[in-house]
């Protein structure tokens, strides 16, 4: 398979990133969706009864984003072979970081596990009592949230290098590169600044942020799956290290 990718051509290249990273935003979607139906904020026990009463929902949230691990950082691997001529550094941080983010997610939902076995076990009610146990649920649950936030630090980092990428590549508009940019911003700002350092004053404005970084993620994947790449005209400049693009 790793040779077949390398040997592929540029537009088939992009599109294969473009179809997986459009897999991996709808398992990430729902799992997000299946994880936020269950929690009720400040209220542990109406959310370990929810936990008990979606047990499969959660399961396949969590299998969901697992099954979606691999396939991004192959998208980011895809992505490096189609843009390491642009500048290979950038194209090497842009994999490293979105390697991180993808490792960040998938150690936290070891969070939501353990949520999951507190509120549908007995073991810790016996130790802890019922209202222990909720609050020990609540905990992990809590605790998840948290670890997400600091998965969108890299999830927005690896942004920035991709769209200088894309900006130099010439393969794409360069407002896409603009947009994954902005994109990488509007995390950190919601999701670092926001979250981290002042939760009490976020007021949706995280989630706000959140979505306009992720229209930008959607904006490429469409570009990637429909159009591929943009070929330079026939005799205009194109980077030197970049004539292999042309096949």
């Amino acid at each position: 398979m790793i040779e077949r990718i390398a040997n592929a051509s540029p537009r088939r290249l992009a599109r294969i990133a473009g179809v997986m990273w459009l897999l991996v935003i709808v398992g990430g979607i729902f799992a997000e969706a299946a994880f936020s139906s269950v929690g009720e904020p400040g209220d542990a026990a109406a959310t370990t009864v929810r936990i008990r009463d979606s047990v499969t929902l959660i399961r396949a949230g969590l299998l969901s984003y697992l099954l979606a691990g691999p396939p991004f950082v192959l998208t980011a691997i895809v992505l490096y072979v189609l843009l390491k001529h642009v500048h290979e550094l950038a194209a090497i941080t842009m994999v490293a970081l979105n390697a991180i983010g993808t490792a960040i997610w998938s150690l936290n939902l070891l969070n939501w596990y353990t949520a999951l076995t507190i509120a549908t076990g007995d073991t810790y009610q016996r130790s802890f009592g019922t209202a222990g146990a909720d609050v020990l649920t609540m905990l992990y649950v809590d605790m998840y949230n948290t670890g997400v936030s600091i998965a969108f630090v890299f999830d927005g980092l690896w942004l920035a290098p991709l769209g200088y990428l894309v900006i130099r590549s010439g393969y794409f508009p360069k407002v896409l590169g603009v947009a994954l940019i902005v994109g990488c911003a509007l995390y950190l700002a919601g999701f670092v600044f926001v979250d981290l350092l002042a939760p009490d004053a976020a007021g949706g404005i995280d989630y706000l942020f959140g979505a306009i970084g992720g229209l930008s993620e959607l904006a490429m994947v469409a570009w990637l799956v429909v159009k591929g790449i943009r070929l330079p005209a026939r005799g205009a400049a194109v980077p030197a290290t970049a004539n292999h693009l042309q096949r």
